[in-house]
């Protein structure tokens, strides 16, 4: 029998989609690595039964050439569909380009909708599972995150509705909202700088360092968090799992729980800057 098959988004090294991959192939799947760039996918080395896909999320020639490389590998069939590729980003709302915030929105909203869409034809013979890695940003109101964290709750809105709208046709959809991991997504930030002009010049060092990781929040291991999602997924459910650091917590304050705004906020804001700083 032909093994299963899963196809993840964001596999370059060090990331939750590489642990996410080295997970499923360490259980007999076959699994499709995508990257912008296949060489940043060194963890591939010397695996079997995996193969590595080049793919920009936000290009419609690189989605439809990884649908056809899938297609033929598979006979139009694909088990799991998991969106991980995403951006990160860091910067007060007032100081952004709004450019940037449309760069951002292609790479974690319009990038997941089109690759879902396209791979939904093989997930739908399969009666597989489509997955999407959200992000509890988008649940809390955390200063400078603003925009990255609007990103990743937007498309857990549509990962939400699509819920219902496949159910009809056997496809299950899992939303994972994740706290703090250990990725290299705090890695991205070496020439962050504010513009000249921002008004929160007196914090910048602050939030530079936050950017970087920096915040002082405790982050589980990447195959940690990757194995207990990958349990998830293999139990078929629809619906949300809330893992990684702090998930919990937030999960119970935001959606179990009235918490007042006041308290939120003040939460919120600790180690930001904005709870010591007066311009």
């Amino acid at each position: 029998m032909a093994p299963k098959t899963v196809l993840i988004t964001g596999c370059s090294d060090n990331g939750i989609g590489s642990a996410l991959g080295k997970v499923f192939h360490e259980r007999g799947y076959h699994v499709f690595a995508t990257a912008r760039n296949p060489a940043k996918m060194s963890w591939l080395g010397g695996l079997d039964n995996v193969t590595p896909v080049k793919l920009d999320i936000t290009k419609a020639a690189d989605i439809k050439a990884a649908v056809e490389t899938v297609t033929k590998a598979t006979d139009g069939k694909l088990d799991y569909f998991i969106n991980n590729a995403a951006k990160n980003h860091f910067m007060p709302v007032l100081d952004v380009e709004v450019d940037a915030v449309r760069d951002l929105f292609e790479s974690n909203y319009f990038g997941p909708l089109s690759t879902t869409q396209a791979f939904a034809p093989l997930l739908i013979k399969a009666k597989g599972q489509v997955s999407f890695i959200t992000s509890i940003s988008g649940y809390v109101n955390t200063p400078w995150m603003g925009l990255y964290a609007s990103s990743k709750r937007a498309i857990e809105v549509v990962a939400d509705t699509l819920r219902l709208e496949l159910a009809p046709l056997g496809v299950t959809v899992l939303t994972v909202v994740t706290g703090g991991v250990k990725s290299s997504g705090q890695t991205y930030f070496d020439d962050l700088k504010l513009p000249e002009g921002s008004l929160y010049k007196g914090v910048e060092e602050t939030i530079l360092s936050r950017a970087k990781g920096g915040d002082g929040m405790p982050r589980m291991e990447t195959l940690e968090y990757a194995n207990a999602v990958v349990d998830e997924m293999e139990k078929g459910k629809s619906g949300k799992f809330w893992y990684g650091e702090f998930a919990e917590m937030v999960r119970q304050g935001t959606t179990a729980v009235a918490v007042p705004l006041e308290a939120m906020d003040s939460q919120m804001i600790q180690g930001t800057g904005l709870d010591t700083w007066k311009p």
